[in-house]
This record gives structure tokens, sequence and C-alpha cells, in this order.
């Protein structure tokens, strides 16, 4: 519970700097982009031929921790990728905040499309385990993430783009 409160107070404070930077950056008349990503929750491994598996119990209340995590946190885009977990992960976000998630094609990272749609706000993507990382890395331009190990269910990452370009990001750990 710790770790949670914790948690919540980072992401208030980075909010509360988005805001901060958000303000200058009207002026300007553009907002910096805020990308969070989760990977979805505990997933049912009993059939291991399979690909499609739905979340277990322990996977539901993962999601419904999430909810929590990102109370404070008002998405403007939820994504997805088309598999029953991560849609299933999203889905509990998004009814927690009143809204409504759209599919992304893990074949089409950042595309130009993406980019466009999601400039200056503040976006969650529900992915996976090898494609978190990699998307992370393609907006950062740089190799830093490796893929996530198949028993993280935990990890956060938070990409920042300001608009003049810079970037930053950040990894927490949700237990």
């Amino acid at each position: 519970m710790k770790k949670l409160v914790l948690l919540i107070s980072v992401l208030m404070a980075i909010a509360c700097n988005s805001n901060k930077s958000e303000s200058s950056a009207e002026i300007n008349s553009e907002k910096m982009t805020q990308y969070y990503f989760i990977r979805h929750t505990e997933k049912d491994t009993t059939n291991p031929t399979d690909k499609d598996p739905l979340l277990t119990e322990q996977g539901i209340m993962r999601g419904e921790n999430w909810a929590k995590v990102f109370k404070e946190i008002s998405f403007d885009l939820i994504y997805s990728s088309d598999y029953k977990r991560t849609k299933s992960t999203a889905q509990i976000i998004a009814e927690s905040q009143k809204k409504e998630f759209q599919l992304y094609s893990s074949k089409k990272l950042n595309d130009g499309d993406f980019q466009k749609n999601t400039k200056g706000k503040t976006v969650l993507v529900v992915g996976h385990s090898n494609s978190n990382p990699k998307f992370v890395n393609y907006i950062l331009g740089l190799e830093k993430y490796e893929e996530l190990s198949e028993e993280d269910y935990g990890s956060l990452f938070i990409v920042n783009v300001s608009p003049d370009g810079t970037k930053s990001s950040q990894v927490l750990n949700i237990d």
C-alpha cells in the first residue's frame, strides 16, 4: 500500500509538472505529450496453445489496481493492442475514467497517424512485455529498454515529449 501511495504521489507530481509545462506551452499553442505504457495484466496460461487467453482473477484485480493508480490522471486517449488480455486490461481502466479505448497495431508502432493523434495529449498504451519497451525506444529514438520478463506485470513506462521535441522517460515498478 505504501508503494501505491508513493506512486500516486509521483504521478501527481508529474501531472502537476506537466500542467506547468502546459501553461507555458499553451502560450505557444503546443502542449507536452505524455505517454504511459503498461503491460496487460496476468493472463490465463493453463492452455499453452491458446495464443489469445483471457485474464485471470489476479489479472482482473491488478487491472482494478491500475485504475486506482491512474485515478488522478485523465487520459485523453487509451490504446490497446487487439488481444483479449490487453483489451480487458484497457477496458477496466477506460471504464473507471468513463472513456472508450481504441486499438492500435503493434506492427505500426508510432506511425505518423499515431504521432498526429497523440500530439499534446496524455495517452495510455496497454501492450505487451516485448512491444512496450520497443514502442518506448521508438519514441525516444534510443535503444534504452529491453523486453520485460514474462513475470513482470508491474512496469509503468512514462515518456514525456515536450513541444520542442525534448524527450525523457522513466520506469516505475508497481507490485
